[in-house]
Parts: C-alpha cells; structure tokens; sequence
C-alpha cells in the first residue's frame, strides 16, 4: 500500500498501482492473496535482500521515494488488553498478532513486539538521520504507528535526529483498535511511547469540537509541540485524509506558513 501510494498519476502508475493492491478471485488456494505481496516476496528471495527488493519494485511501478522497512527480521504484535474477562473488566488478556490486535473487542493497554529487540534497517536509520523532516501517521495507532517506537534502534534514530517531527492525527476513532479515543488520547499513547521524541508540530483536522480541540492543545502544550488545524478530510465525508488537503498542509508546516 506504501508503494502504491507513492505511484504517478499517469496511465502506467495508476496501473501499477492497481495491480500491486489487486487480490486474485475464484475459489483456490491463490484467493484473496495480493498480488504486490507476492512480487515483493518473490523479488526478496532472488535478490535476497529487503531494501534492494522494496527499490526495484518501486523502480517497476515509477514510484516518487522509498519504502524501507523498520526492521530486517520478521516480527510479531502482541497486546494487552482489558474488558474481555466478563465480571472482570480491568483483567489483563494478552492478544498475539496484527489482525487479533486490530480487531480486539477489548481496551488496548500496551503493546509490544516479537522479538522485543529486532534489528533496525541500517537504510532507514540512515533515512531519518539525513532527512529534514520526519511524519509520524495517520494509520492505525497501535498496529502501525506506535510499532516503529518499539524498535530500539528506530526510536533512538528518531529521537536523535536533528529532523523535525510531525505527528498527524487520525480522523476518527478506529472500531476495535482505539474505540472511544479521543486526539488528545491518541497523542498521550504516543508520548506514553516515546518520552523523550521532541515533536515540532501535530497536525489534526477542523471538524473537531471546542472540547475536544482544548483537550487537544493542552496535551500538545505539554508535549512542548505546537498545535495545527487544518480542514484535511475528503469531501465526500469519508473518514478519510485528503492527499491533496494533507499535501497543502504539509507545506504550510515545512515553510513556517502556520
């Protein structure tokens, strides 16, 4: 989904685009497999390596920028959760795996990976240390934001760095994942995470409440970031950013317009 993101808007990167998020039909073991994750697999094990892998089919697809992984060894979630034990409701449930985590019918607690310290990708720890600015989500906050905080190497980069941190909010709440989640919430589960991450800016849209907006600024406040609020969700009224909306965000931050 990173790659295709990052495709031209052309014929030939629409295409591609398409393609790589295509899942195959009909009735046998291929159904619902993606098409992008088997050429990225196919392409690791002939090249044997991530990183060259990852350019080549971003070469393939005409794609504008890099996609690296966090880390160079496969891993897995795990979370704590509350409010699955009836009669119980603060009981600790532990829940293994990105799709169980997501989809938990309980209170994320915390969350950690397997194993808790995998090697970070030399490529993107060289990736944060030369750029000017570093953009923390939106996406789903515990399966995958706050994972790349959980890798030491990674969060000591980040922390590190002379780039600027933004952090961009989620539009809503995500059902199963951070249910009733507030921004405010959002952002405090984030510095719960990363203590010592100095952010420059957090960026959230304008459909927020006065309430929820005070809320918001005084974590923000705390966190000894500054608060931008820009109009960022589709037209249609999908809980959904729009790149374009986001994009003119973004360089009203980068240039110091906001």
């Amino acid at each position: 989904m990173a790659l295709a993101a990052l495709c031209g808007r052309n014929e030939w990167g629409v295409t591609w685009s398409r393609v790589l998020q295509h899942r195959f039909e009909g009735q046998g073991e291929m159904r619902d497999h993606v098409v992008g994750n088997l050429l990225i697999v196919g392409l690791w094990e002939l090249l044997g390596d991530h990183v060259d892998a990852l350019d080549y089919v971003g070469r393939l697809l005409g794609a504008t920028g890099r996609v690296l992984p966090m880390a160079l060894v496969p891993m897995d979630i795990t979370a704590d959760v509350r409010g699955l034990v009836p009669g119980d409701p603060d009981a600790l449930v532990s829940v293994r795996g990105q799709v169980e985590v997501a989809t938990t019918d309980g209170i994320i607690d915390s969350i950690a990976l397997v194993p808790p310290d995998p090697p970070a990708a030399p490529e993107a720890l060289k990736a944060i240390d030369a750029a000017d600015w570093v953009v923390l989500g939106p996406g789903s906050w515990f399966t995958s934001v706050i994972p790349h905080l959980l890798v030491p190497a990674l969060l000591q980069g980040l922390v590190s760095t002379d780039a600027k941190v933004v952090v961009v909010l989620n539009l809503v709440d995500e059902v199963g994942e951070t249910p009733g989640f507030g921004p405010a919430d959002h952002l405090a589960v984030l510095a719960e995470h990363a203590p010592d991450l100095r952010v420059h800016s957090v960026l959230a849209d304008a459909h927020l409440g006065e309430e929820e907006l005070a809320e918001l600024a005084h974590v923000v406040s705390a966190y000894g970031a500054r608060l931008v609020v820009e109009d960022l969700a589709e037209a249609s009224g999908a809980p959904r950013h729009d790149p374009v909306k986001l994009a003119a965000a973004y360089s009203k931050i980068v240039s110091g317009t906001v």
